[in-house]
């Protein structure tokens, strides 16, 4: 029972909550009508005159431009700042709580350290403002320690995030994001140009991140990450618990993703774009409730992909493209699923592709490979996704003709099949899908004639029709027709292209981006090319191109042109008009012309300069002090003279220089072996450098391919050469080295390739008696060339048994001996300069199928080691010209690989043992001048042997030499047909046919070639 004191009570308490809902109504409609009659309403309290004061300064360190979206005039003395455009106040005391400048388009030197007085700042967004490459504040941030919200993206800062930053322990969102220009290549391989490339840097992401536990969103698009290594990912596992969007797309990251990693349950969005990620995606992904992207990307990503993450509904983007070797099998799909973006193109998957996939109702992208199709046809369902923007297509095993169902994909803004089987012409209804911007149909068997329907597309920005079988000729200023073309690729096709007549009513062309022909049958620069103002991709390679560069060129160039090729034409006469080529070219490749005269100076963005196999004569002194950026140099086969100048070692981000076969002289500057960090291959052959080597290599060391042959280098060889670890390739041969055999080399885990041939090495070969047997073992040794020195003594069994590489193959290595570099996904390859089937050959690139040994032209005595037979890889096989003894061991005969044997000029004696005759692969055979006897072997295989090859042995008989034996004629040896030795075929073909080699020289493969490819093939092009 109520009392009537409660009642009363609670009629009290009820008119009081009736005039409080009164009030609060009362109050909205205050506010309402307030809100109505100005933009901003006032603060409760105004702005405090120190922010007011500190705001007023940041602004005069603002400079505004045309392009400027805020001008900040109401930033204005004797005002309230919390009224300021950008700017809002806490409504209690006046400070200042949020700076929001976001894309803004203004300019400053630097940030001004007023902005650390706001003290009181919960939100700051500086995004797409330009600090014109300035530092970040060392200090300053660590006042800021109410800030729950940065954006810094896009703002060209540069340097290391500062440590303040890592005080701010309330921080919920952090955006470093900055520029990642993406240049497409031939091969769909992005190239990342960030302004500066990496201009932030994070070495420590542990530190940094071990305070900021209440992060919920972090964006380092473009921070450089590398010098974490695999603690990259444990140190998100450990610090960020909250942590629902992870964006680090092209952050240098080459390492694996850990288990932990999925052990942040709240992740929602993850993007790893770009990046060198390798191993396998965690199976554990499919365990987080909330993810919805997972972006993977552009990386080096293998094995299976977790089936059960298709099995998450809340998923709306998977791309895991560009991993090649990813495989798996695309699931039945449920109509219930929202997925938006379906991209595993250029993918190892395989299986059919289930119909169900037209239940993806909201798909906007599909991106599909057909690694093994089994020559299947695309389902025909995919035609019922008419809300797809994007599909491409991509695996040799999608063959016949474009399917018809294409054409009711008329939502369709990217078409793309690429790296396929199709073949046939393009069929017309492409014509009538108004939509599309981008048309790429590349590296398939398409052919016939250009389709003219192409050109009534008006919405067509990018055309890429490299690498097929199109032809006839066709006009350039076609294209310029198409009012928004901003990209064109025509490489490699049987087309001719000619430059048309110029109208100025053109649109595009003062647009135009990327023109890509190489290959296309030009003869002369199209006049065309006056008229792009804009340009800054440009493939002219592989045409018939000759004369001067016209100045007009570089005028228009010079300040556009991003990435250029001309190579492999007939220009002459200089290079440029002036010092220096082009402030912002990134890749310059002029190779393969008749340039002369000094070599030009790249800019300072310069990371690519190809200027080889022309005649220029000389480097300036100053040479490089102007390649503050440039990874890779290559300079071979010029004519250049005088000295390598001591400022090449300001090139402090060289990975690669080649300025092999010219004229240069003088000593090696000691900086360049000493103190390049970065330098991994070193190519100095054929000059007339003399002195001795640098002696001081320290333990960072990072080379793995020298080759010094063919100079005049005298001493020894440089004992701190043990600190380079990862040396895979070292020749020294043809020159006046005078020292012992290095046994120390053998602390080179990764050695395999060993040339020392034609210098004045003297002594035994491998450990003598009283030393470690163990000491001078060569596990990893392919190719070992003691040629032509003073070596003496005995071959001992037990240091071939220790060459463990020419046993057995290691079935996870590549075919080929090779870098790869990141810029444009270039791939260098080792070769080497060797006597091979009695003639000097230089390889241009060496397989690793290629064992060789070549001890000969010494003073080797004692018999031939038994072991030898036990080195079953071997391909050749030279110990001629020594003192050895004895017979020929028997055990040769299961050297099954064996291509060519010389043991000529011995003293060998005994008869040729039979077990030879079954080497099937043996095509060169050279016994001549020892003391052989007896019948030589008389099957199928040896009778191709002339008698050059037994010459100088009197005791021999056989129809080789014209010789009957005494006895009757024997039963010829059987053994097995004839093969066809595949790896020494393509070995020699790639060394005779590619036209230029050199000895542990690298030559340049843009992208990663199809078999039917050219031997160069450009990949600068985008689209």
């Amino acid at each position: 029972m109520i009392s009537r004191s409660n009642q009363q009570q609670q009629q009290h308490l009820l008119c009081l909550l009736v005039h409080l809902l009164l009030g609060i109504q009362q109050l909205s409609y205050s506010l309402a009508t307030t809100s109505n009659e100005t933009t901003k309403p006032p603060a409760a309290v105004p702005c405090r005159p120190d922010q007011s004061s500190a705001l007023l300064r940041l602004r005069r360190s603002f400079s505004t431009t045309t392009d400027s979206s805020c001008t900040l005039a109401s930033w204005q003395a004797g005002t309230d700042c919390c009224r300021w455009e950008g700017v809002a106040c806490a409504g209690v005391d006046g400070h200042v709580t949020t700076l929001d400048l976001a894309e803004c388009g203004l300019k400053s030197a630097d940030l001004h350290p007023a902005l650390f007085e706001l003290t009181s700042l919960r939100y700051l967004d500086l995004s797409f403002n330009s600090f014109n490459e300035s530092e970040l504040p060392a200090v300053g941030f660590e006042r800021l320690t109410e800030l729950t919200y940065i954006n810094l993206s896009y703002t060209d800062f540069i340097g290391k995030i500062p440590h303040g930053i890592r005080r701010l322990n309330k921080l919920v969102s952090l955006d470093f994001t900055n520029w990642i220009y993406l240049v497409e290549a031939d091969n769909d391989y992005f190239l990342p140009l960030g302004e500066g490339r990496w201009p932030i840097v994070e070495p420590d992401i542990g530190s940094f991140l071990a305070n900021l536990s209440n992060l919920k969103e972090l964006y380092l698009g473009n921070v450089d990450l590398s010098g974490n290594g695999a603690a990259w990912c444990s140190a998100f596992a450990n610090s960020t618990p909250q942590l629902q969007v992870l964006s680090l797309p092209n952050t240098h990251i080459d390492a694996p993703i850990c288990e932990s990693l999925s052990s942040i349950r709240s992740l929602a969005k993850i993007n790893l774009n770009y990046n060198k990620v390798y191993g396998q995606i965690p199976e554990s992904f499919a365990d987080l409730p909330s993810l919805n992207v997972l972006k993977l990307a552009y990386n080096r990503l293998e094995g299976r992909f977790p089936m059960r993450i298709f099995q998450n509904l809340n998923l709306t983007a998977i791309d895991v493209s560009y991993n090649s070797k990813v495989s798996g099998l695309l699931p039945n799909f449920s109509s219930h699923s929202i997925m938006r973006e379906l991209l595993f193109s250029n993918t190892n998957f395989s299986g059919p592709i289930p119909s169900s996939i037209s239940n993806l109702k909201s798909l906007k992208k599909l991106g599909i490979a057909a690694a093994d199709f089994h020559r299947e046809q695309l389902p025909t369902s995919i035609g019922e996704l008419r809300s797809l923007t994007s599909l491409q297509v991509s695996g040799a095993s999608i063959v016949g003709e474009i399917p018809s169902w294409v054409a009711n994909l008329t939502s369709l803004e990217t078409l793309q099949f690429s790296n396929c089987g199709l073949s046939g012409q393009v069929p017309s209804f492409i014509g009538n899908l108004k939509n599309l911007i981008k048309l790429k149909l590349y590296a398939c068997n398409f052919s016939g004639q250009i389709p003219p329907h192409l050109f009534n597309l008006t919405q067509l920005g990018i055309v890429n029709l490299h690498s097929n079988s199109f032809s006839g000729t066709i006009q350039l200023s076609s294209f310029f027709k198409i009012p928004n073309l901003v990209i064109l690729n025509l490489s490699n096709n049987k087309l001719s292209v000619v430059d048309g007549e110029y109208n100025s009513s053109w649109a595009s062309i003062q647009n135009f981006d990327t023109l890509c022909l190489a290959s296309c049958n030009i003869s002369k620069l199209p006049n065309t090319l006056k008229h792009m103002y804009s340009l800054e991709v440009l493939d002219l390679s592989n045409n018939h191109i000759h004369g001067p560069l016209p100045r007009w060129a570089w005028d228009n160039w010079i300040n556009s042109l991003i990435l250029m090729n001309i190579s492999h034409n007939q220009f002459s006469s200089g290079i440029a008009y002036g010092h220096v080529i082009s402030a912002n070219m990134f890749v310059i490749d002029i190779s393969y012309n008749q340039f002369e005269g000094p070599i030009p100076l790249p800019g300072p963005q310069n990371q690519l300069f190809d200027c080889s196999n022309n005649q220029f004569s000389s480097m300036p002194f100053n040479f490089g002090s102007h390649l503050s950026g440039i990874t890779l140099l290559m300079a071979h086969g010029n004519k250049l003279s005088g000295e390598i100048p001591q400022s090449i070692c300001e090139a402090t981000s060289l990975m690669l220089l080649d300025l092999s076969n010219n004229d240069l002289i003088g000593s090696i500057p000691s900086c360049l072996m000493e103190d390049m960090s970065r330098l991994n291959v070193l190519n100095l052959k054929g000059n007339r450098l003399h002195g001795r080597l640098p002696n001081s290599l320290k333990q960072d060391c990072a080379f793995e391919a020298l080759d010094f042959s063919d100079n005049q280098i005298e001493g020894q060889l440089p004992r701190s050469l043990v600190a380079c670890k990862d040396l895979e390739v070292f020749d020294i041969g043809k020159n006046l080295i005078n020292d012992t055999f290095p046994c120390w080399m053998s602390m080179l885990p990764k050695l395999q390739v060993l040339v020392l041939k034609s210098n004045r090495f003297i002594g035994d070969v491998g450990p003598s008696i009283l030393e470690d047997q163990n000491s001078c073992e060569f596990g990893k040794l392919r190719i070992i060339d003691l040629a032509s020195n003073k070596f003496f003594g005995l071959l001992r069994n037990k240091w071939f048994t220790s060459m463990g590489s020419m046993m057995t193959k290691d079935v996870n290595e590549t075919l080929v001996m090779e870098n790869q570099y990141d810029l444009l996904g270039q791939t260098y390859q080792f070769t080497t300069a060797i006597t091979y089937k009695g003639s000097d050959i230089s390889f241009s690139k060496i397989l690793r199928t290629i064992v060789i040994i070549d001890v000969s032209n010494n003073a080797f005595y004692g018999t031939i080691p038994e072991s030898i037979g036990d080195l079953v890889l071997l391909g050749g096989l030279n110990m001629s010209h020594n003192a050895l003894i004895g017979p020929i061991p028997s055990q040769l005969g299961m050297l099954h690989q064996l291509e060519s044997l010389d043991l000529s000029s011995n003293e060998l004696s005994g008869e040729i043992p039979w077990e030879l005759a079954s080497l099937d692969f043996l095509s060169m055979l050279n016994l001549s001048y020892n003391q052989l006897q007896g019948r030589i072997p008389e099957s199928s295989h040896f009778l191709t042997f002339s008698d050059l090859s037994f010459l100088g042995n009197i005791g021999l008989c056989g129809f080789q030499v014209s010789k009957a034996c005494n006895n009757m004629t024997p039963d010829m040896v059987l053994h097995r047909s004839k093969k066809v030795s595949i790896d020494i075929v393509l070995f020699l073909f790639a060394g005779l046919g590619f036209g230029v080699g050199f000895a542990v020289a690298i030559i340049l493969t843009w992208g990663i070639s199809r078999s039917s490819s050219l031997p160069f093939q450009s990949t600068i092009c985008r689209g």
